[in-house]
C-alpha cells in the first residue's frame, strides 16, 4: 500500500513538472521584458525562441512581446523615431501594472529605437540589443563586422557607433539586401547571410559577427558553424546582460538623465 502510494505521488510530481506554466503576472515575481518595436510577430518568434537557454529555475523571467503600434520593420530613421513615443507609452504601462516585477527591459530592434527615452521614463535598466551586441563582441575579437538587413540600415548604425566611440573596431557593416518582412524566406536568408558573412571574415578579417537584426536570431549557430568564427545574436547578448545585472544588483543608476518623473500622464 506504501509503495503504491509512492508510485502515485511521484508519478504526479513528474506530470506536474511536465506542465507548461501560463504565465501570468501573479506567477513571476521579477520578469525581463524583451519589446520587438516593429509588429512583425514572426521576428519576436524568432528571437524568443533563441532566448530559451537562457531561461532556468532561480533566474529572472523572460517575456517576449510585440508592439503592436510598429511599423512591419524598423527600416529607416522614420521608423526609429514613430515607435519611441509607443515604446516610453508601453514601458510606463509595464511599470505601473506590474511594479517592481517588472525587473528589467530589452529593446529588441538593431537600431536601439527610443533607448535613451525610455531609460528617462523608468528606473528599471533598460538595454538595447546594438549596444549589447557590439559590446560582447569587441570581447570576442578585435576586428568586428555586422550583418545589415539593407544598405540605408548603415548610415543609422554607424551613428550609433560613432557615439560609442567605437569606429576603430567595428570595421565594416554589410547589407544583405533583405527587408525584415523577407528575413521569413530561410532559405534565402541563409545564403544570404553566409555570402555576407564570408565577405566580413575573408575581405575585412573580422573576428567577431554581430548580426544586424533581431529577425536573422535562429540562424545564428548555424552562421557560426559555416564561418569558424563567433556570430553574435544581439538579443541573447543583451538579455544575458540584463540577467547579470538583475543577479548582481547592478541596477539603473539615477544620474541627472535619469531624474524624471516616470508616472504615466
Amino acid at each position: 500500500m506504501i509503495a503504491g502510494t509512492l508510485l502515485d505521488l511521484t508519478y504526479r510530481v513528474i506530470v506536474a513538472v511536465r506542465q507548461p506554466l501560463a504565465w501570468s503576472p501573479a506567477a513571476v515575481e521579477r520578469t525581463i521584458f524583451v519589446i520587438n518595436p516593429n509588429s512583425t510577430q514572426a521576428v519576436t518568434d524568432a528571437f524568443d525562441a533563441g532566448l530559451q537557454p537562457l531561461r532556468a529555475p532561480g533566474l529572472p523571467g523572460i517575456r517576449s512581446l510585440t508592439l503592436a503600434e510598429g511599423p512591419p520593420g524598423i527600416q529607416s530613421q522614420l521608423d526609429v523615431e514613430q515607435v519611441t513615443l509607443p515604446l516610453v507609452q508601453l514601458v510606463r504601462s509595464l511599470d505601473a501594472s506590474h511594479g517592481e516585477n517588472a525587473a528589467a527591459y530589452v529593446i529588441a530592434c538593431f537600431s536601439d529605437p527610443g533607448l535613451h527615452a525610455v531609460r528617462e521614463a523608468t528606473f528599471k535598466p533598460v538595454l538595447g540589443i546594438s549596444e549589447c551586441g557590439v559590446l560582447t563582441a569587441l570581447t570576442l575579437g578585435h576586428r568586428v563586422g555586422v550583418i545589415a538587413i539593407l544598405r540605408q540600415s548603415i548610415p543609422r548604425h554607424m551613428r550609433m557607433f560613432g557615439a560609442m566611440g567605437l569606429t576603430d573596431r567595428v570595421v565594416a557593416e554589410l547589407p544583405l539586401g533583405m527587408g525584415v518582412v523577407e528575413l521569413a524566406d530561410a532559405a534565402r536568408t541563409r545564403a544570404g547571410l553566409l555570402r555576407v558573412g564570408k565577405a566580413l571574415r575573408d575581405d575585412h578579417l573580422v573576428d567577431a559577427i554581430v548580426l544586424g537584426c533581431a529577425g536573422m536570431a535562429e540562424h545564428r549557430g548555424w552562421l557560426q558553424d559555416q564561418l569558424g568564427i563567433a556570430v553574435i545574436e544581439p538579443v541573447q547578448a543583451a538579455v544575458s546582460m540584463a540577467i547579470g545585472r538583475l543577479l548582481l544588483g547592478w541596477g539603473a543608476l539615477a544620474g541627472p538623465s535619469r531624474a524624471i518623473d516616470a508616472s504615466p500622464t
